[in-house]
């Protein structure tokens, strides 16, 4: 339950929202350029548009044309700013949800 409760909390919050659209949209991209210039499906794509923006890489999949090598190039660096700022508005979160409970105890 608690769960669902924060889930419903970061889609109300604005900040959140506009960050899962950026990374849904980034997700997209990948998956609609991967599915182009490499030929791999769209399950595929996205696929690997996952674990190169979580950074896994298991090496199963790898661009095999210039396009794809120079895009993943492109694609990581701006995953690495997707990343940071997920990162930087979860901590955000919670350090005001952690505030909040300290306020109400009171």
């Amino acid at each position: 339950m608690v769960f669902i409760r924060t889930l419903i909390d970061f889609l109300q919050d604005p900040e959140y929202r506009d960050l899962l659209g950026t990374t849904l949209f980034i997700l997209f991209l990948g998956t609609i350029v991967y599915h182009n210039l490499e030929g791999w499906g769209y399950l595929d794509s996205l696929y690997f548009s996952i674990i190169t923006l979580t950074t896994i890489g298991y090496g199963d999949f790898s661009p095999q044309t210039t396009g794809g090598k120079m895009f993943t190039i492109f694609y990581i660096f701006l995953g690495i700013g997707i990343i940071l700022a997920f990162i930087n508005t979860l901590y955000n979160h919670f350090e005001k949800e952690q505030q909040m409970k300290k306020k109400r105890k009171k």
